[in-house]
């Protein structure tokens, strides 16, 4: 059989035919090779360049590739956090004929970390909550979707910063199904395997001395069911108002854009006696933040970034004189967002030295550039105005920082 690569982009099987595909994966050569920190897997997992991207290629039998391959897509086109699938290579070869696995190539995620090489120095309880979080979001996420996951651990999981929270991104779909729904069934027995595998690996990192020893493994893996349950409640919940109290829905709505989420469909019906009506959430999208931030300045961030970034975008508005809500002679918001980019945003993250940024995305630089200036200012009592703020991050922050991206010493 033929080598044959199956790409999502015409550039990649020309870059990625200079790789060797020969070989086994645990037999390429280091020039081929990235060295980036991998997590667990079943299968054999190596980063490799390919032109200018860096790929994360895994070895697997041809069958489950093509299908992961497909359900990564399907993920994608739904807008789903995971990782970008690129290419699957079947037909491989030894020099000698014998066959060799296919491979599933995805995009490297840039500034992510898998959970273990996040525990390389003691990670504190209130960082490892923030990580629970993500995931729980994570797993709403795909079961609103209608995805069923299968294998929800945090080996399967890669995390980003994301303003002080964190990101989770899905790695292995191999074990997931696509559903139009899910039942009950079938998001719980997901929720129980997170909780199982969630307390064993916590019990591996006890066992080697990785784990805080305030942690307790099993109730770690437990508060994913809770904070999975409390966030699926609050979405998909039915509300009874009093009739006439519209407000009620709005606040109900608005409550849900603060958890970063959407209702892009409802339903509401009035009570046959027309005393209350009811209301349900019927189809709810995230990344609210996200989608306004995009639609007034072009930036593409993730969800608290975008929450952190609005807030400061409509601080700097109210300061312009030809800011003026409502008002038909004022400046457009999507005129004063673009001048923000242009004069404050870009010029900010700019001055920050590129060899001192590592892995941090712009959204993440500007975020932290102003929790230092509100750092600052509530030591000196007064604002000190971003300018001051960034030349001492960049003089005092940065240069001390050993890894730009290590979560265990952001608290």
């Amino acid at each position: 059989m033929a080598l044959q690569i199956n790409a999502t982009n015409p550039e990649h099987p020309a870059l990625l035919l200079e790789l060797p595909w020969h070989l086994p994966l645990e037999e390429w050569p280091e020039k081929y090779l990235v060295p980036l920190p991998r997590g667990i897997s079943r299968h054999v997992v190596r980063y490799a360049r390919a032109g200018d991207e860096v790929i994360a290629v895994k070895e697997l039998a041809q069958r489950p590739a093509l299908r992961e391959y497909e359900l990564l897509r399907d993920l994608d086109r739904i807008g789903i956090p995971a990782v970008d699938p690129l290419a699957v290579v079947t037909g491989r070869t030894d020099p000698g004929g014998e066959p060799l696995e296919s491979v599933l190539i995805t995009r490297h995620l840039g500034g992510s970390m898998p959970y273990r090489s996040m525990f390389e120095t003691t990670m504190r309880p209130a960082t490892m909550h923030r990580l629970m979080d993500a995931l729980a979001v994570l797993l709403v996420r795909l079961h609103l979707a209608g995805f069923a996951w299968g294998d929800c651990s945090l080996s399967n999981t890669l995390f980003r910063r994301d303003a002080g929270a964190f990101a989770a991104y899905l790695v292995d779909a191999e074990t997931g199904d696509l559903h139009p729904e899910l039942t009950r069934g079938q998001r719980e027995y997901d929720l129980d395997l997170a909780r199982v595998n969630i307390s064993g690996e916590l019990l591996d990192l006890e066992a080697s001395g990785a784990l805080h020893p305030s942690v307790d493994p099993i109730d770690f893996g437990t508060e994913i069911c809770a904070r999975y349950q409390d966030l699926w409640q609050e979405l998909t919940r039915t509300s009874v108002y009093p009739a006439g109290k519209h407000h009620y829905i709005e606040r109900r709505i608005r409550r849900l854009n603060e958890l970063g989420f959407d209702v892009a469909e409802m339903q509401i019906e009035h009570a046959s006696h027309g005393d209350t009506v009811t209301f349900v959430p019927k189809v709810v999208d995230a990344g609210h933040h996200q989608r306004q931030l995009l639609r007034l300045t072009g930036l593409d961030t993730e969800e608290n970034q975008a929450r952190r970034l609005l807030n400061d975008l409509e601080s700097w508005m109210a300061t312009q004189d030809d800011y003026a809500p409502g008002d038909p002679l004022g400046a457009r918001p999507e005129v004063l967002a673009h001048r923000w980019v242009r004069e404050v945003f870009r010029p900010t993250v700019r001055s920050v030295p590129p060899e001192l940024r590592g892995q941090m995305d712009p959204a993440q630089i500007y975020h932290e550039l102003l929790e230092h200036r509100w750092y600052l200012s509530e030591r000196a009592q007064h604002d000190i105005g971003l300018e001051t703020a960034v030349e001492d991050y960049i003089r005092k922050v940065l240069p001390k920082r050993r890894e730009p991206l290590r979560p265990a010493e952001e608290e």
